[in-house]
């Protein structure tokens, strides 16, 4: 799941794929109300049932819509476009690796995660995640 206002994104490495799965996932990710934009598999046709709005793009061979412009404004508001390059990311990170044990995926997942949710490495994260304490000393 990526928030399209938030840019930050929420990833689990499950057992199964089904739509039971998916709508618990999409309930504990998303904000009631929230829009999800999905393709059209059939694992996400209970998505509404959740409380969230529900709008998909065909990925079908022969009837592809990439995006769709349900108000007429010249932007296309429905697409998934967004996770699909997250998805990429994910597998050009995994990619050196030469192949990662499923037994490893959940922990390689949540470290690209995290680092596309990081955006940007400062040195107070850094004193915090190697447990130092801060400089006190200013001549340095």
């Amino acid at each position: 799941m990526i928030g399209r206002d938030s840019g930050q994104v929420r990833c689990r490495v499950g057992r199964s794929s089904d739509g039971p799965s998916l709508t618990a996932f999409v309930t504990a990710t998303t904000a009631p109300k929230s829009t999800v934009n999905t393709d059209e598999w059939t694992g996400y046709s209970r998505v509404a049932d959740s409380g969230r709005a529900h709008q998909t793009v065909c990925h079908t061979p022969g009837k592809r819509v990439w995006a769709k412009d349900l108000d007429g404004d010249g932007i296309n508001e429905v697409h998934n476009n967004t996770i699909e390059g997250f998805w990429t990311g994910l597998r050009n990170f995994l990619r050196p690796f030469r192949g990662v044990s499923k037994k490893f995926l959940a922990a390689y997942s949540a470290m690209h995660v995290w680092a596309h949710n990081l955006k940007t490495v400062t040195d107070d994260f850094l004193r915090i995640l190697l447990r130092k304490p801060e400089n006190t000393d200013k001549g340095t």
